[in-house]
Formats: structure tokens, C-alpha cells, sequence
């Protein structure tokens, strides 16, 4: 796996450097074709908190995490246990969708993970309005949820707003 690693307000050092590649080698076992696998990984600090962004493109999904501690080595661990559960978790809906799409993961290294098996519980229907995307944040904080879906009033075509974890707003638009 090809690691890159970027320094936001901080020096990346080398022992920085060997325990992020030492770390996200772990997951070299979940992947069929690990040379051909790029990492992204982004190391912010504000106020004494460091931050870590793991980003990785496989074929057909994205494997991403972000975490915050105070400690760069916690945050990493933490960050790449994160990934590693992502995987174990997804292993049966990936399985039963490898017939169709190859996602690059080798299955048989995949352990199952031991937690009940996520589901699909409840499907709603919704009726999309038009509205501009301030309406939407409204209407989405009215509600008290994460995500709002609204037919934008300029376009005409269905969009989300959803609260970031930083606590500003961020809008997924559709084609």
C-alpha cells in the first residue's frame, strides 16, 4: 500500500511517519491488490488536539475515518481500529455484493465481526419540496435530524444538507 502523508499546521516526522505505515500495514491482509492501493492520510493539531484523516480509494468503495485525541500515536491507533471494524463489519454486505462488483478486498481474510449484523428497520417516504439550501437547514434543525432532504428551488433536483461534525453545514447535490 502507498502511503501518502500530509502535515496540516504540523512537521511530519520520520518516527511519525514508520508508526502511520507500521499501523495501516495491518490492513495490507484485507486488501487483494495492496500495491495498487493508495492512502491518504492527513495529520492536523489545533489547540494541543490532534487530528487524523484516513482516506482509502479501493475500486468500488471508500474506506474513510477521521479522529481526535490529544496524543498523534492514540489517534492513529484509534483511527485504524476504526477502519479495520469498518471492514469486519460490511464483510456480509460486501460478500454478497462481490458476485457483481469487485471491491479489491480478499474475503478470506475478512474475520466476521462478532456484533449483530446491521440491518434495514424502517423505510420512509418523504415529500421533496422546493426550497433553497437555508430553508433546508431549517427545516432539518426544526426536525432536530443530521441530514435534510430537499428539492433544490433553482434546479430542480433532489439534494441533502447534513450537519459536519465541525458543526457547519455541507450539502450533497445530485446529477
Amino acid at each position: 500500500m502507498e502511503i501518502i502523508i500530509h502535515g496540516d499546521k504540523i512537521k511530519i516526522t520520520s518516527s511519525m511517519k514508520d508508526y502511520i505505515e507500521e499501523k495501516l500495514g495491518k490492513l495490507d491482509k484485507y486488501l487483494e491488490k495492496s500495491d495498487n492501493v493508495r492512502a491518504n492520510v492527513i495529520v492536523k493539531v489545533s489547540n494541543y488536539i490532534q487530528r487524523v484523516e484516513i482516506t482509502i480509494p479501493l475500486k468500488s468503495v471508500i474506506l474513510r475515518t477521521e479522529e481526535s485525541q490529544q496524543d498523534f500515536y492514540a489517534a492513529i491507533d484509534k483511527a485504524v481500529d476504526k477502519l479495520e471494524r469498518q471492514i469486519r463489519k460490511n464483510k456480509t454486505r460486501i460478500a454478497s455484493k462481490q458476485l457483481k462488483t469487485d471491491y479489491g478486498f480478499a474475503l478470506e481474510e475478512i474475520e466476521q465481526d462478532s456484533s449483530e449484523e446491521s440491518k434495514i428497520v424502517r423505510r420512509k417516504k418523504v415529500e421533496v419540496k422546493p426550497m433553497d439550501e437555508e430553508e433546508a437547514i431549517l427545516q432539518m434543525e426544526l426536525i432536530g435530524h443530521q441530514f435534510y432532504m430537499y428539492k433544490d428551488s433553482e434546479t430542480g433536483k433532489a439534494n441533502v444538507v447534513y450537519k459536519r461534525n465541525d458543526g457547519n453545514y455541507g450539502v450533497i447535490e445530485s446529477e
